[in-house]
């Protein structure tokens, strides 16, 4: 298994996320994919050794996992509950 895969998929699924936040001006929506992608990020570092988890190891497991579920979950629940404007 290459070892940058697990970032490139994180990567990805974040630039998804920031492409319709910017470009079809869906906010919500990417916000919320953006969100998922980081949750995805905590979900492959915990599961994947540190040495199939490339460059998602920058400190311990938990830290690291913390540190990415915590922003994900931040960012789908601000997604999800800051009113839309009429």
């Amino acid at each position: 298994m290459n070892r940058e895969l697990p970032l490139a998929a994180v990567v990805f699924v974040v630039a998804i996320g920031l492409l319709l936040t910017t470009v079809f001006d869906r906010w919500r929506l990417g916000t919320g994919v953006v969100g998922l992608g980081l949750c995805l990020g905590a979900a492959l570092r915990l599961t994947l050794p540190a040495r199939q988890a490339g460059l998602l190891v920058v400190r311990s497991r938990a830290v690291d996992a913390a540190v990415l579920l915590v922003m994900g979950f931040a960012l789908v629940v601000l997604a999800n509950t800051i009113p839309t404007t009429l």
